[in-house]
């Protein structure tokens, strides 16, 4: 039996509820990860995605802002959500699933994006950031962490070099500044030992994004886009991954897309 676990920034689901929908028909995974939902709870559409077949649903929203929820074809228990830094927005929303063969913690993320001058002295979006990373640090060395996590979304950072189209011209811009990329690779790389589980599949030499920005007239051909979503599991789930996939076109399957597109996790026996 083979599973599929997707996280997408769709910015805004009512406003691209179509263009998710239609995603979900096509490829059918499991569990649907979303961020930047921009709505409450009670306007979330949840009749649409149970008709869709996804009727367990995790929602943590705001109003206008940030927002997340997590989507699947299989039950949801141990609904929870994190506060970061005292700030009270809905960044963090887990659930416990099961997708056949025991349970999974899933923890879907939004990590500030960070604002634009990389100084937590002067922007104190910057320094939200910094604060965010640290707490998940302290967080994910607890023992709980050592198995059955599967940790998921748009992180807004692009941590290797190949994850961005330029590492020297973006070494000073938010998202691919060495404090920011130095933090999270520690938590990758520190305590029980995390798995990026789309590049144990895709080699750290090749170019590989999952966002470009609306800035760019043509998206497509200047192709400057980073990394910035992404899907982690501890070891035991990650012995299961059998491949991983960014869905490029879906940058541009509509006149108003996402900035972002779904990145895919697939796995056999989990």
């Amino acid at each position: 039996m083979t599973t599929a676990v997707v996280t997408w920034n769709i910015n805004s689901v009512r406003l691209r509820l179509p263009m998710v929908l239609d995603f979900l028909a096509q490829y059918q995974p499991d569990v649907l990860m979303l961020q930047e939902i921009k709505c409450t709870n009670d306007q979330f559409p949840a009749n649409a995605f149970a008709e869709a077949g996804y009727p367990h649903q995790a929602v943590h929203g705001q109003k206008g802002y940030h927002g997340v929820a997590i989507v699947s074809k299989f039950p949801l228990t141990d609904v929870s959500s994190r506060v970061f830094c005292e700030i009270p927005e809905s960044r963090h929303v887990s659930a416990l699933v099961n997708l056949g063969h025991g349970p999974i913690t899933l923890h879907n993320f939004y990590i500030p994006a960070g604002g634009d001058e990389a100084d937590p002295e002067i922007n104190p979006k910057f320094k939200h950031k910094l604060g965010f990373l640290s707490e998940l640090t302290s967080w994910f060395n607890e023992p709980i962490f050592q198995r059955g996590h599967l940790i998921a979304g748009d992180f807004n950072i692009a941590p290797h070099e190949n994850d961005v189209w330029s590492h020297k011209q973006l070494l000073k811009v938010v998202s691919h500044t060495p404090i920011e990329t130095e933090a999270l690779n520690a938590i990758l790389n520190g305590g029980h030992g995390w798995t990026d589980l789309v590049r144990k599949h895709v080699p750290y030499d090749q170019k590989l994004y999952s966002w470009w920005s609306y800035r760019s007239a043509d998206w497509d051909n200047a192709d400057k886009g980073r990394r910035l979503d992404h899907i982690w599991s501890t070891a035991d789930i990650a012995a299961h991954s059998i491949g991983a996939e960014i869905i490029r076109p879906a940058r541009g399957w509509t006149e108003k897309p996402s900035d972002h597109v779904p990145v895919i996790a697939r796995f056999a026996g989990i």
